[in-house]
């Protein structure tokens, strides 16, 4: 039965999962397939666009589309077992379900692919919303009745004011304390093993400060 509970929604990259590992593999394998040169190593530094503005770096305007897709098809086999749990990430979940809420992730990652990578790290969460980007995030977290969303680049910080929730910024990807308080980071955690106790105190109300 659904937890009558805060909401809280969840980015997946690099705030619940370093999906880094995998993305690089897949890319390597777009590499050889057409001969492209991806620098897997550059994009895994700045994961957090929107995959057909990534891939617009590397290839023609009519190729983005169709490369996007295959790469989508190729991170099911490829990218998923490069997969692993961010410190933290299992405990912030078990703290938001402890409170009788539900955990949402909203993802720009591809649905069935986000899904495939929670069930290889063993995550369970109450729902998944996939391919959504920025107002898209916005969009998703109020569908759901989101409270605050968690992520780790400026555009999840703007897409959780957009949606008026609590913006959580966490330093796990490739964005530091100030960036994401510049756009607009309610708090910034170091890590999701600080979460479950500012959520706590966030809960008591206690406000919404660095933990």
């Amino acid at each position: 039965m659904q937890g009558s509970g805060p909401v809280v929604g969840f980015d997946l990259d690099m705030t619940l999962i370093d999906s880094r590992p995998g993305v690089a593999a897949t890319l390597r394998a777009i590499t050889a397939e057409t001969g492209v040169p991806i620098d897997a190593d550059l994009v895994v530094s700045r994961l957090g666009p929107r995959l057909e503005d990534e891939m617009a770096l590397w290839f023609p305007e009519a190729e983005v589309a169709p490369v996007s897709d295959r790469y989508r098809e190729l991170y099911a086999a490829l990218g998923v077992p490069g997969s692993e749990l961010l410190p933290g990430a299992a405990e912030a979940v078990t703290a938001v379900r402890a409170a009788g809420g539900r955990s949402v992730v909203v993802t720009a990652k591809h649905g069935p692919n986000a899904d495939l990578c929670l069930a290889h790290v063993g995550l369970a969460v109450d729902a998944v919303v996939g391919s959504r980007h920025g107002p898209g995030k916005a969009d998703a977290l109020v569908e759901h009745g989101a409270v605050a969303y968690v992520g780790d680049t400026p555009p999840d910080m703007v897409a959780a004011r957009a949606a008026g929730v609590v913006a959580v910024g966490v330093t796990t990807g490739p964005h530091d304390r100030d960036t994401l308080l510049g756009a607009g980071a309610d708090v910034v955690l170091d890590s999701l093993r600080r979460f479950p106790a500012w959520f706590a105190a966030w809960r008591r109300g206690d406000g919404v400060g660095a933990a």
